[in-house]
């Protein structure tokens, strides 16, 4: 049986080929699962996320213990809902950090907590603290969703990415890729999508009509995806303009954008 293993560092990347210098194709966050497939050499595993994603990732980002790694799947059952989050070892900004976390990050609560702070542990039972308004509860891939709750959530998901800077394979705050955006927002609500920008009905993404698309719902082009926000909008990750930006369908808007005008294809998973 494959070993599984935590993610134990801010990002976990996942290498298209062996090397640390190798081009990316995606990264996983702090506290999620990967299931080893193959051990390489130079302490290289390669991997499949718990989103169904295959790389390459060092030994040095993995914590690869498949009964820690289940009790911590059941037990780890919130997340940062924050961009950029410091762990602190004691409850005081004015502590030291013990681990830098990013939006999406997988965490366990002790249960303690000391005014505005709750307690957290680490995979490696390292104990620190982070602000409470900076948690939310984790939602589980099965777990049952109300339709326009999560058409509504996804956006506001990826709303929260606006600005970020686009990172090739990026996943995070930290930096992020149109399909990053696009997978991340969906994942943190609950649905497994696939991480590349393509429709694959496997993953519950079902093609549909321009005239039948609903906020939440993707755009495609070749090599690229978007979420759309209503009101002819979308919002996407693109090198054209460094990052995450909202633009157009509609010609009459100031930030449409003509390249992208002609959308291939639109999906859904309702």
């Amino acid at each position: 049986m494959n070993k599984l293993a935590i993610i134990i560092d801010t990002i976990g990347p996942l290498k298209q080929e062996i090397g640390f210098d190798k081009e990316a194709a995606d990264e996983s966050v702090f506290g999620r699962l990967v299931t080893i497939l193959r051990e390489e050499r130079d302490n290289w595993y390669y991997v499949e996320t718990d989103y169904k994603y295959r790389g390459y990732v060092h030994e040095s980002y993995l914590l690869i213990d498949s009964e820690k790694a289940k009790k911590w799947d059941e037990e780890a059952n919130y997340i940062i809902n924050w961009g950029i989050v410091d762990v602190m070892k004691e409850p005081k900004y004015q502590s030291y950090n013990i681990k830098l976390l990013t939006r999406g990050a997988v965490i366990k609560l002790t249960g303690n907590e000391e005014e505005n702070w709750a307690e957290v542990e680490l995979p490696n039972d390292e104990k620190g603290w982070v602000r409470k308004e900076l948690i939310g509860k984790r939602i589980k891939p099965g777990t049952e969703i109300d339709e326009n709750s999560f058409r509504k959530k996804v956006v506001e998901t990826a709303l929260t990415y606006l600005g970020t800077q686009y990172r090739w394979g990026g996943k995070t705050p930290l930096g992020i890729d149109c399909s990053g955006l696009a997978s991340i927002s969906y994942l943190i609500n609950g649905v497994i999508i696939y991480r590349d920008a393509k429709i694959k009905e496997e993953f519950g993404m079902k093609r549909i009509t321009r005239d039948q698309i609903k906020i939440g719902d993707l755009l495609y082009w070749p090599g690229h995806v978007a979420i759309y926000i209503g009101n002819d909008k979308y919002i996407h990750s693109t090198g054209a303009s460094g990052g995450v930006v909202i633009n157009s369908l509609n010609p009459e808007h100031d930030d449409y954008r003509e390249d992208l005008a002609d959308v291939k294809e639109f999906g859904t998973v309702f």
